[in-house]
């Protein structure tokens, strides 16, 4: 694909998720950094504030399959993978598959399943396999879990641990909208909901707009900078206070990889360091662990990134 077509494709996919999304410009760009990045994201905010509509409106906009799951704390991991049923007529079994083999997943409310149900979402997110008895299958390409958390409520839902957490390549804090935006939904909604929305990319079209983000140049000193954000928060003293643990290698990695995304949606062939600051909330956030001091101070993990981002120098 030619770099006018690639921005073109770009531009089109943001003014056909405008048309239902309001004023979640951060929710839809890292939407589109999962989706180019192969990755799994995390979306945390109050009820109401478009989460379910911008996942549902892109899987629409890039043509790709769409399942809803609600998470509740009766649900099996088969009603997640599927499972083997028995036909008494052929006297054998049969694989149903489940709604998990599909491109885009919606987890709603992924906080309020069970452990053994998070596990087998936990295979599924690293491994794009899932097992129904003693047979694996291979999910379908492309493949994203979107899920959302509720975080105003805490009865009845179970905390996802830290493994399936770094599984993330996004925690997004969905935000409430500005006043302006506030009234251009109130006249957008209060109208009836007829808005069209087109198809503008094919699965084809994604597999080679993703070649081409391989293709972004990443400056040694982009690796010398991350490797120094992600080093303060494991041995600076100053934000040592904060935390029990600093940022895994893998945050490094999706730091990288997450760069050249923005990059390349912004129209560049190169990383530059304002890209990288760009996405160290969204990278870092659930990769770092508060000390149970900050907690009850009410630090929050943004608050100890912005201290990183602050204390590192670009070299």
């Amino acid at each position: 694909m030619q770099k006018e077509d690639i921005q073109d494709k770009i531009a089109s996919i943001k003014a056909e998720m405008a048309q239902k999304v309001v004023g979640q410009d951060k929710l839809v760009r890292d939407l589109l950094v999962g989706l180019f990045a192969h990755g799994h994201i995390l979306l945390e905010g109050a009820p109401g504030l478009a989460k379910t509509l911008a996942v549902s409106t892109l899987a629409k906009v890039v043509n790709l399959d769409f399942q809803r799951i609600q998470f509740t704390p009766d649900l099996l991991p088969s009603d997640l993978t599927g499972a083997k049923i028995y036909n008494p007529e052929k006297k054998d079994f049969f694989v149903r598959k489940g709604p998990i083999f599909s491109n885009l997943i919606l987890a709603d409310e992924i906080n309020r399943a069970p452990s053994k149900v998070q596990s087998a979402l936990l295979e599924a997110m690293a491994e794009k396999q899932v097992t129904i008895w003693d047979e694996t299958y291979t999910l379908n390409e492309p493949f994203m879990v979107l899920a959302t958390q509720n975080p105003l409520e805490q009865d009845g839902t179970y905390s996802l641990p830290e493994a399936q957490l770094d599984r993330f390549l996004l925690k997004t804090v969905v935000e409430y909208p500005s006043e302006s935006d506030e009234i251009e939904i109130m006249k957008k909604f209060s109208v009836g909901d007829d808005i069209k929305i087109k198809k503008v990319l094919t699965k084809t079209e994604l597999s080679k707009m993703q070649k081409e983000i391989e293709k972004v140049h990443v400056d040694d000193n982009i690796f010398s900078y991350v490797k120094d954000l992600i080093f303060c928060s494991r041995e600076n003293e100053e934000v040592q206070q904060y935390l029990m643990y600093g940022a895994s290698p893998r945050a490094s990695i999706w730091l990288i990889k997450t760069a050249k995304v923005l990059a390349f949606l912004y129209g560049r062939d190169f990383v530059i360091p304002e890209d990288i600051k760009e996405m160290a909330l969204p990278v870092l956030r659930h990769r770092i662990i508060l000390s149970y001091e900050s907690v009850a101070e009410w630090v929050t993990p943004d608050d100890v990134i912005q201290i990183i981002l602050d204390t590192v120098w670009v070299q």
